[in-house]
């Protein structure tokens, strides 16, 4: 018989919580103003998305970086490639961007942003991040969609679930009682607040069976770990 996916119950109404986050900073992005200079560090979740698919530029009036991304279709199961779209604007009135550098690795995208002020006296380091607001007005993003689970003819199940920042060798599948769980650790990297960790139960079995995980093909790349879960 075929085995039943877990979709996770969404930790907030706005969905901009990653359900299978346990420990660690929440939300799609964090920043931090560098003390030993005046740029800013800028962590961005795009999982799915290959170093080669990442796109970063400064908008002409200098008040705004533009973030595109494309995670393709890795898998014949996934329903779509998915599509993010951030534009990191600056508060301060008094400040523009200048430069910036970047380091896309496991889904995540981090930043340092270089910027001048002509008001030291009065800058606020604030930065907002706007989220599928495309300049023609398009939306375009893809944050909320961590999970999908597809019933195949065979029996098997197809999972997909999102754990930004986690590398291809510390995702870990286990089967016991019937449940299939998986967890990823993700460690601290460049200026990160905090290394973060996921767990979540994403499918249950046709009986409370243990079987052994090698037995479920496993797909983890660019933090994404995708799961074909055989019938029993």
């Amino acid at each position: 018989m075929a085995a039943v996916p877990l979709p996770p119950i969404p930790q907030s109404p706005e969905g901009f919580l990653n359900p299978f986050l346990l420990n660690g900073p929440k939300g799609f992005d964090e920043f931090t103003p560098l003390a030993e200079n005046d740029d800013t560090f800028v962590r961005l979740d795009l999982p799915g998305v290959p170093e080669e698919c990442v796109r970063v530029g400064l908008s002409r009036s200098k008040k705004a970086v533009i973030v595109y991304g494309e995670a393709p279709k890795v898998h014949n199961h996934d329903s779509s490639s998915r599509k993010y779209l951030t534009i990191i604007k600056t508060i301060c009135t008094c400040c523009d961007f200048v430069g910036f550098t970047f380091q896309m690795s496991d889904g995540v995208l981090r930043l340092v942003l270089s910027k001048t002020c002509t008001d030291p006296s009065s800058c606020i380091s604030v930065l907002a991040f706007c989220y599928g607001e495309g300049l023609s007005g398009d939306n375009t993003d893809d944050h909320g969609k961590v999970y999908e689970s597809n019933q195949l003819e065979n029996g098997s199940l197809y999972v997909r679930l999102d754990m930004p920042g986690v590398p291809k060798d510390n995702f870990a599948v286990t089967v016991a009682n019937g449940i299939v769980k998986v967890t990823g650790q993700a460690p601290s990297v460049s200026h990160d607040s905090a290394g973060r960790f996921y767990s979540g139960d994403v499918a249950m079995l046709s009986a409370p069976v243990n079987i052994p995980s090698r037995r479920i093909k496993t797909i983890a790349k660019n933090g994404v770990i995708r799961l074909l879960i055989p019938p029993l």
